[in-house]
């Protein structure tokens, strides 16, 4: 792992068209634009500085009163205000919340996220929160697939700094794509991010390690939640939860606590195998699946005391109710790059949010 320090900057800058070079060989887009990046720096004294790809090019600015502003001739890139509170570490149970929204497995697809979010008011026309004192869940998988990934990270971490100063609240999830990235599986990272990767000498996965500023806010986030009486979660609950006695409190924190693990270090240990795979909670479908017992579903809700669970990871056409909306499905294929759906709820009342702005009852 590589650690940004003044000087290395300016050695990053000194090997760009170097980097450039290569990438151009491997038949990579040299026009890429992408950003920011911001890291640790090895003095608290010293100027942060951020890092943007403009047409291929390593580009910095210095961060002045927490504003990341981007380089000329740069492109639509996020230019973010950096939030003290990223870091906190929120609580995983919420009562006597009045409205929520749901939706999952973005996977980079910035442009559809705007547009259904917009249509259906959960931001106004210039991207910000207008959804008061709204709790807004996001299942997991803002990673992989698409080609706007970062786009979609900057936005969540923008939302969720004024979600929280309108008195509401983001959560967002962790999902298997999260920790697939954060242990260095890379397998479904879009091919425009090699630029970047090469230009700040970093592999993917570091790119959002612990020292970098996305890196911490998402390290901070849990993996489930319980709001009034439904719990929202990327893949499922199995009864294998049940046998093993866990709270929702032991496994966000074991979560937290390991999620940059190897694969093979998190297969010796037996809990953690099951948590980050399997049929953990970000990786079960078995809701999914022909001749599943409904009456294992009925002891789950029991266990966490709810009344249905919001789950993304198993894709849809549409926002989908199972076993009389005791299970609710929200990744609506938003992945493809063509539309989706999002789920709202007040009070008892379950209600589609259409890609047209529309709403109908679940």
């Amino acid at each position: 792992m590589k650690k940004f320090t003044a000087l290395s900057s300016f050695a990053l800058l000194a090997c760009t068209q170097l980097a450039i070079a290569s990438t151009a060989s491997s038949g990579i887009d040299l026009t890429v634009t992408d950003g920011p990046y911001l890291f640790t720096q090895a003095s608290s004294d010293a100027p942060q500085t951020a890092y943007w790809v403009c047409n291929s090019e390593l580009r910095t600015t210095q961060v002045k009163e927490l504003q990341l502003v981007s380089p000329n001739d740069c492109g639509q890139l996020p230019q973010p205000t950096l939030n003290p509170e990223a870091h906190d570490i929120s609580a995983d149970t919420y009562s006597n919340i009045k409205k929520i929204v749901a939706l999952s497995d973005v996977h980079g697809q910035y442009d559809i996220l705007l547009t259904l979010l917009r249509k259906q008011h959960i931001i106004d026309e210039d991207n910000n929160w207008a959804f008061g004192d709204g709790h807004m869940v996001m299942t997991g998988d803002m990673f992989d697939r698409g080609h706007q990934v970062n786009e979609v990270l900057w936005f969540m971490y923008k939302l969720d700094r004024q979600a929280s100063a309108a008195g509401g609240k983001l959560h967002l999830l962790m999902g298997n794509h999260e920790q697939m990235v954060m242990r260095g599986d890379l397998r479904y990272v879009h091919e425009r991010y090699n630029v970047a990767a090469k230009l700040l000498d970093r592999s993917y996965d570091e790119l959002y390690d612990k020292s970098s500023e996305i890196g911490q806010w998402l390290r901070a986030k849990n993996t489930l939640v319980k709001i009034n009486d439904t719990l929202f979660l990327h893949g499922g609950i199995s009864s294998e939860w049940i046998d093993r006695e866990l709270t929702l409190a032991k496994a966000n924190d074991l979560y937290r606590k390991n999620i940059d693990r190897s694969k093979p270090e998190l297969k010796q240990d037996e809990l953690l195998n099951y948590l980050f795979f399997g049929n953990g909670p970000t990786w079960f479908r078995g809701y999914f699946k022909p001749g599943y017992d409904e009456s294992e579903l009925d002891k789950i809700l029991s266990y966490f005391d709810v009344k249905q669970i919001v789950v993304g990871h198993t894709s849809q056409e549409r926002v989908l109710g199972l076993y009389d909306n005791k299970v609710i499905a929200v990744d609506s294929s938003i992945k493809e790059g063509v539309s989706g759906e999002l789920l709202l709820i007040q009070g008892k009342t379950l209600t589609r949010g259409l890609y047209n702005g529309n709403r109908v009852a679940l």
